[in-house]
């Protein structure tokens, strides 16, 4: 009995089972669309996607983990459209989400399906499907809305915040994103901004702005960007605020209780200075207010006028220390506050480049005959300049005293043939023969940097001796010998003076002196004393910021010859040559003189254009070691580190210079 009991309920729970997962076609007229009436008890997820695919024709898609128990209820027929819409809404109650891909339609669990492509707006979009939507945000910061919608967003949906561009990504089922689009426009609302103008009595409205855009500049703790701006109207002594109406109140506050008279007494200030000169700022400024007050006023009242004002310098600490009534104090205030700048910097590169090629020849014959054997010159050449000559030689060695001849032969090549006979006919002839090459290829790179306005030069070279004057006196009352020479010194090497100013835009005028002094090298022969070339530019130009300017230059193409010949004998084809001497030099000299100026206008300009110059030498010491010394290397300074000290070449930091 009891087992047929516990088969009856079997079957019943079975027959109760199919009849919940069945659905009831009703008949429709011709023409109308079919409606349907789905009642479902526990049933199976899978059952009823199938039954979905029969009734609408899609194709679907399951993930192994879509698995669950439904229970429907439906009273009144549906449409298929309807009934598709209801599918939908049973996957998202489950956990689960439709993913239309081309003919197919993937259902995934909610917690991956971000990870897939979805519609990239709601437009088109069916109140259940999966949307990912970028949105605008214009008057409320991005950041600042995150944390309020987050809420709102389920947990396999997606919130995110660009602060760059000020928008939002959601990622989340269309009705969700629709409603979180109305909620969005409602926050992005556009501030009551307005601008005030607020006239001030006491204080000095620089002053005043410099201390609060201190204050609004400091980051605020809720993300949003700062808004409020202040502007100084210096003629009518006003503050102009920028803003939405609470920071517009609040900073009307701050001014109302800064603006406030000085007490008796306390009409005297300390201004401490940053750049200017406190010593020679204090003296042009009164003189500056004392003409004011004579030139506005006579007699008694100017002269009270003036004593009211004073101003003296504290050198020790660079301070200002003034004494003058409320209106002449925002006045004194104002004139430093425009003073006491820091002025751009200029980093001037000179750039010479010299190339000059210096060729010489030279080419000689002197000869003598003596036809009579009793030394009896019958003939005989010479030419100024042609280094050994014949007669000299042949004086040396007359003379008997066994004198050296080296002075007298010549740079290049001599030679000489000849006969010498007691009898018959003597001769001797002697060829010189020079040629010179002699080439400069000189670049000077002259760096200075100064000041704005301010002048400074730079001067790189050495002292070179010249001989101006000998003397040997041979003493016949004591017997000996007392020479001296005298010795002038001059500067050689390059010497540039510089003044900039900096125009309001990025062009500099500089006033430039550049000197370029050098030792010539000569080819010519026989030339024994220095030769010093020297290059003087004074112009004043304007330069772009970084840009490259040429101030002069010299291109010289020098050709000399000189030809010493015997008359009519010289100029005989071939035997001629015995009878003349030629010398020919040519001399090219290519000069020209670069200027490029760059303004360091902070800081960080100047820390980077000091690091390039310190790394190239720091580079050019550690190149190599020094030569048959092993384990020694040359010095070289330490690396630059960006807190003042530096690093070893092992890594440690050292600050004491040890």
């Amino acid at each position: 009995m009891n087992n047929c009991c516990k088969t009856i309920r079997v079957l019943g729970k079975f027959c109760l089972s199919m009849l919940a997962i069945s659905f009831i076609l009703l008949p429709v007229a011709h023409g109308q669309e079919p409606t349907i009436t789905p009642n479902y008890k526990d049933a199976d997820l899978r059952q009823i996607v199938e039954a979905v695919g029969e009734v609408t024709g899609k194709n679907f898609l399951l993930d192994p983990r879509v698995d669950a128990k439904v229970t429907m209820l439906s009273s009144t027929p549906m449409s298929p459209d309807a009934f598709y819409e209801a599918f939908l809404s049973i996957l998202e109650v489950h956990g689960f989400v439709a993913i239309p891909s081309d003919d197919l339609i993937k259902i995934l669990p909610n917690a991956s399906a971000r990870q897939y492509p979805a519609y990239s707006s709601t437009s088109g979009a069916g109140g259940d499907d999966l949307v990912t939507q970028v949105i605008q945000v214009k008057n409320v910061g991005a950041a600042q809305l995150v944390p309020i919608l987050r809420p709102l967003i389920p947990q396999y949906g997606h919130l995110a915040a660009h602060p760059g561009s000020n928008m939002l990504i959601i990622s989340d089922r269309a009705a969700n994103v629709m409603r979180m689009l109305s909620i969005i426009r409602r926050i992005d609302q556009s501030n009551d901004e307005d601008i005030e103008v607020v006239p001030l009595s006491h204080a000095s409205a620089a002053e005043i702005v410099r201390v609060l855009t201190t204050l609004t500049q400091t980051p605020r703790t809720d993300g949003m960007p700062v808004t409020t701006s202040l502007v100084a109207d210096p003629r009518t002594n006003s503050v102009l605020i920028g803003g939405d109406r609470s920071e517009r109140l609040r900073l009307r506050a701050l001014i109302a209780h800064l603006d406030t008279p000085l007490e008796d007494g306390g009409d005297t200030q300390v201004r401490y200075l940053r750049y200017a000169d406190a010593e020679e700022l204090s003296t042009k400024l009164q003189q500056h207010f004392t003409a004011q007050l004579s030139a506005q006023g006579q007699g008694g009242q100017a002269a009270a006028g003036a004593q009211q004002i004073s101003v003296w310098s504290d050198p020790q600490t660079n301070a200002l220390i003034i004494n003058a009534p409320p209106k002449m104090m925002r006045s004194l205030m104002q004139i430093v506050d425009k003073l006491d700048i820091r002025r751009a910097q200029v980093l001037v590169e000179a750039i010479i480049v010299e190339v000059t090629a210096d060729k010489a020849s030279e080419l000689g014959v002197t000869w003598a005959v003596d036809g009579s054997g009793s030394n009896s010159v019958v003939g005989v050449t010479r030419f100024t300049g042609a280094g050994t000559n014949v007669v000299d030689l042949a004086g040396l060695v007359g003379t008997g005293t066994g004198a050296d001849p080296t002075g007298l032969i010549s740079d290049g090549i001599t030679t000489a043939v000849g006969r010498i006979s007691e009898r018959g006919t003597s001769f001797a002839a002697i060829l010189n023969a020079l040629e010179g090459d002699a080439d400069t290829n000189i670049i000077s790179t002259p760096t200075l940097v100064t000041t704005d306005n301010e002048e400074a030069s730079i001067k790189v070279g050495q002292e070179v001796p010249f001989v101006t004057g000998s003397f040997s006196s041979t003493g016949s009352n004591t017997g000996g010998v007392n020479p001296f020479q005298t010795i002038q010194r001059e500067q050689v090497g390059v010497k540039l003076t510089i003044t900039p100013q900096i125009n309001e835009g990025d062009a500099i005028l500089l006033q430039i002196s550049q000197e370029i002094s050098s030792i010539a090298e000569s080819a010519t022969a026989g030339a024994a004393d220095l030769i010093t070339n020297e290059r003087t530019i004074d112009t004043t130009v304007i330069v772009e910021d970084g840009g490259i300017l040429v101030l002069g230059g010299l291109i010289e193409d020098t050709l000399r010859e000189n030809t010493q010949r015997v008359p009519i004998l010289g100029r005989i084809p071939i035997m001629g040559a015995l009878f003349r001497n030629r010398s020919v030099q040519k001399v090219k000299t290519n000069l020209m003189v670069f200027i490029r100026p760059k303004i360091l206008r902070d800081a960080s300009q100047t820390a980077i254009e000091t690091g390039a110059k310190y790394n190239y030498i720091r580079d050019m010491q550690r190149s190599d070691r020094v030569p048959q010394l092993r384990g020694v290397e040359r010095p070289v300074i330490p690396p630059l580190d960006a807190v003042g000290g530096y690093e070893d070449d092992d890594g440690e930091k050292n600050y004491d210079g040890n």
